[in-house]
């Protein structure tokens, strides 16, 4: 009876191990065809979804930033070239004469566009002459040329207060000949920004 008994407790222990096998896999099946489990879970949706966004967010943002620094040194060389066309870009004057020209009223429109554009700058308006003539005529000349190019500025409507004169006579030519090409280059009005 003692072989019976133990053969009767070797089969419920394997029928007990087969019952749980067969329970533990059908729980195995079971969750892997749970729907809830089939499928991430908000929490993990939404950051799957905001890592995928915020590469593409920060990589669209990284091109946007790119573009608008391309844009500001684009903007920076513009300024700088308008800047030193507006000081390089000098009046020229006829012979002994302090009257404008035409050419240089043309170039006098062009500063007074960019000095509206451009409000919280000074200028210094510098008279100059060629040679001919004794330094204190050309002092004076220099002068006269010098404030015949601030009054057109004033009259187009730049303050007085933003525009200065000084006469250099023939002290600092540009050109060094002795000859009319050179003394054609050297009878102007240059500009110097001041602030």
């Amino acid at each position: 009876m003692k072989k019976g008994n133990i053969y009767f407790k070797i089969g419920v222990a394997i029928l007990m191990v087969g019952f749980l096998m067969t329970v533990s896999s059908c729980s195995k099946k079971k969750s892997r065809m749970d729907p809830m489990e089939q499928y991430p879970s908000e929490t993990e949706l939404g950051t799957a979804v905001d890592q995928g966004q915020g590469d593409s967010a920060q990589s669209l943002s990284e091109e946007e930033l790119e573009a608008q620094r391309l844009q500001e040194q684009e903007a920076v060389r513009v300024k700088e070239q308008s800047r030193m066309k507006f000081v390089n870009e000098d009046v020229y004057f006829n012979f002994d004469d302090a009257a404008l020209i035409s050419s240089a009223r043309l170039v006098l429109t062009k500063k007074v566009s960019w000095l509206r554009e451009n409000p919280g700058t000074s200028v210094l308006i510098e008279g100059h002459c060629d040679e001919r003539g004794t330094e204190e005529y050309n002092i004076a000349l220099g002068q006269r040329r010098a404030q015949s190019v601030k009054m057109f500025m004033i009259n187009a409507g730049i303050s007085a207060s933003r525009l200065s004169t000084i006469s250099y006579g023939e002290e600092r030519p540009v050109d060094f000949g002795n000859n009319e090409n050179a003394w054609a280059k050297n009878r102007r009005a240059h500009f110097k920004i001041q602030n």
